[in-house]
């Protein structure tokens, strides 16, 4: 079996160490010539949470060659249509596309490779990429919510491998697509917003954290979802009643030191995955008809930030 990561950035690395580690063959894609020559040097460098040195196999993109069974797509979702298309005579007929991205790219990803061919996963750590070759791992370990946008012919055999890495959980994809956006629309919007980490957002600024993950509830509820299930629980249950508040640091406390990946894009010049994440709570709001105000609030402040108009602080989550 052919396995490629596209992708290899801090959760693309750290994923393919993992897989590497439990003797699952895989290629690291990246674009990073830096990183990419690192990998191939001294292997993936994982520390924090998560610690160890992983030999693994990394090519840049036109070093690709053959086709794959399992292609994992891990890049910045504003690349995703050019990277599909470039992508889709490199995966066989009867092989699997499995984003491991965040919010709701399969729809997207289904008009290039059809529906059967394509599968969600939402990874349940944080990574940040300290240097080429080194990824500090923020909190979390390593586990897995996949789902099948189609048929899912393949879910189970997708399903073995990630678990020779960490723990899997499949489910309905709507419904773990949603309850990992819960947290990402709150937590990583918040963060780019203020700067500050999940653990600090959970205990200081809880009422805007609950009120953006309940603005994804009232989407996924109208979406059809029943239940939002992460890691053995049920977000609509834990966190619509009155002990929330009491219960969000807890809940947060594995990833406590953990910041929005897109605080780095802005670092380095580049616009974020706002529209992606957050934004697709509020599109798929608009869609279904249910109201996101502070959802659109909060995208339109990442955007202002992108734009030079807001700085990147905590006093800035009072303009919320």
């Amino acid at each position: 079996m052919r396995v490629c990561i596209f992708g290899a950035g801090a959760m693309g690395t750290s994923l393919g160490a993992a897989l590497s580690k439990a003797g699952v063959p895989v290629e690291l894609v990246s674009r990073n010539a830096a990183h990419v020559e690192a990998l191939r040097t001294r292997g993936a460098v994982l520390s924090g949470s998560v610690e160890m040195t992983v030999s693994v196999t990394a090519m840049l993109p036109e070093e690709m060659a053959g086709k794959y069974d399992i292609i994992f797509l891990a890049i910045r979702q504003r690349g995703n249509r050019e990277a599909a298309q470039g992508l889709v005579s490199f995966l066989k007929e009867d092989g699997a596309l499995v984003s491991v991205q965040n919010g709701l790219p399969e729809r997207a990803l289904s008009e290039v490779f059809g529906a059967d061919r394509v599968y969600g996963c939402a990874l349940s750590w944080g990574a940040e990429r300290i240097a080429p070759g080194e990824i500090q791992m923020t909190g979390g370990s390593f586990a897995f919510s996949l789902g099948a946008f189609g048929a899912g012919k393949k879910c189970s055999e997708i399903a073995a491998l990630l678990k020779r890495a960490g723990d899997v959980t499949v489910g309905d994809l709507q419904e773990l697509r949603y309850a990992k956006l819960a947290v990402n629309a709150a937590f990583s919007t918040l963060s780019v917003i203020s700067g500050l980490t999940f653990g600090e957002l959970a205990s200081w600024h809880k009422r805007l954290a609950l009120g953006l993950m309940r603005e994804v509830f009232s989407v996924a509820r109208a979406a059809g979802c029943r239940k939002l299930p992460l890691r053995g629980h049920d977000l609509f249950r834990v966190f619509s009643g009155s002990w929330a508040g009491l219960l969000l640091p807890v809940a947060m406390k594995p990833y406590k030191e953990t910041r929005s990946g897109m605080l780095k894009d802005l670092e380095a010049g580049r616009r974020t995955d706002i529209d992606y994440v957050a934004g697709a709570a509020v599109d798929e709001g608009g869609r279904l008809g249910v109201e996101t105000p502070l959802l659109e609030s909060a995208v339109s402040m990442v955007h202002d930030i992108e734009n030079g108009l807001a700085e990147i602080a905590p006093e800035t989550l009072q303009l919320l």
